[in-house]
């Protein structure tokens, strides 16, 4: 009987239709051999983001700790590993960094990702009060997940040039001591690619508006200065056409998944770190899903692809709806790709050696 490798316990949102939240992350999950251990906070009808009409209940905190409760009396807060990811208010936000804290003194080799959906493109989804919130459970995780405008919130430090790059990095691993931070996407400006080593560059004849890179960075155990001990590791990708839901939610899972702190993972490549192997294999599997979703979304009805247009959207939601149905993650039709079954290009992030250089 082949071995599992593990149990992880999942907490996030839920969608009736459609690859949001859970419904992105768990049979990911499920396909690379974990037993996942669900609870929803959020049951939406419709992904959020996407469909403009959405509606469900929420779960409270008292709701959360009572369910909790009842799995610690019947010994079932056993778990190798934690995700997180969108939580819906203050206190459901308090009531799973405690939860975090309790799996965390209890077994001090708990693996936590930590995906903190606070927004995205300079916009919040989540109220104001729930930043510190995020920000005090920082210290818990062993991952996190942001993409590029999260970390301006966490560490209030607007990303513009390298400096702060390099400000807002120190800062997650100094000040928040998170010991792996993956920033899941940054838009590729002129003055990042100016930035990255040659060999990390996109082709010279690509436009910076069409990639996004990935950065990971990894924190020596025990270190005091991140400058000094971390390993900064790089890829740039390019964009594909169209709004997808529910990507955060597929890539933070593939890290997760992917992530072996013995550094014995399997299939790993010469000079990676465990880190950045994990999101090494997020990038491409994400990536390749994309792909596959793009390419089938190109084969609906006419109707079903219109370009987005904001003012006819406003007018006709159902065109908006119907664009949005036929751009849902095609997970199951994907199910090698995250098994790694089928070949796909990987998209291998490499070493930023003179990253911290002034």
């Amino acid at each position: 009987m082949a071995k599992g490798k593990g149990r992880i316990l999942s907490i996030q949102s839920h969608v009736a239709y459609g690859y949001v939240g859970g419904k992105a992350a768990v049979f990911p999950l499920q396909c690379l051999g974990y037993d996942v251990d669900v609870r929803l906070l959020v049951e939406i009808a419709q992904p959020t983001s996407g469909y403009g009409r959405f509606g469900g209940p929420r779960a409270t905190a008292a709701e959360l700790e009572q369910i909790i409760g009842v799995m610690e009396q019947n010994g079932l807060l056993q778990q190798d590993r934690l995700l997180t990811g969108y939580i819906p208010g203050a206190e459901a936000t308090a009531a799973v960094t405690a939860l975090a804290k309790k799996l965390r003194e209890r077994n001090p080799e708990l693996i936590y990702l930590l995906d903190p959906v606070l927004g995205d493109s300079g916009r919040l989804y989540v109220a104001p009060e729930v930043v510190p919130i995020y920000q005090a459970a920082l210290p818990l995780a062993t991952i996190i997940t942001p993409n590029w405008f999260e970390v301006e919130v966490l560490t209030g430090i607007k990303i513009t040039d390298a400096a702060s790059l390099r400000r807002a990095l120190q800062t997650l691993h100094e000040t928040y001591r998170v010991p792996n931070v993956v920033i899941s996407s940054i838009p590729l400006r002129p003055w990042l690619t100016e930035l990255l080593p040659p060999n990390l560059r996109p082709p010279a004849d690509a436009a910076d508006a069409d990639y996004l890179a990935c950065i990971a960075s990894s924190r020596a155990n025990g270190t005091s200065s991140a400058i000094d001990s971390t390993a900064v590791y790089a890829k740039t990708f390019p964009c594909l056409p169209g709004y997808f839901s529910g990507v955060g939610d597929l890539f933070s899972a593939l890290v997760l998944a992917h992530f072996d702190a013995s550094g014995e993972s399997e299939g790993r490549a010469e000079g990676e770190s465990p880190l950045s192997h994990a999101a090494s294999q997020a990038v491409s599997k994400t990536h390749a899903i994309l792909l596959l979703t793009h390419e089938a979304a190109l084969e609906l009805p006419e109707d079903e692809r219109q370009a987005t247009d904001e003012e006819l959207d406003a007018r006709e939601p159902m065109r908006k709806i119907k664009r949005m149905r036929g751009r849902e993650l095609r997970l199951i039709q994907g199910q090698d790709i995250i098994r790694g079954t089928q070949p796909i290009e990987y998209r291998q992030l490499e070493r930023w050696g003179d990253f911290w250089a002034a």
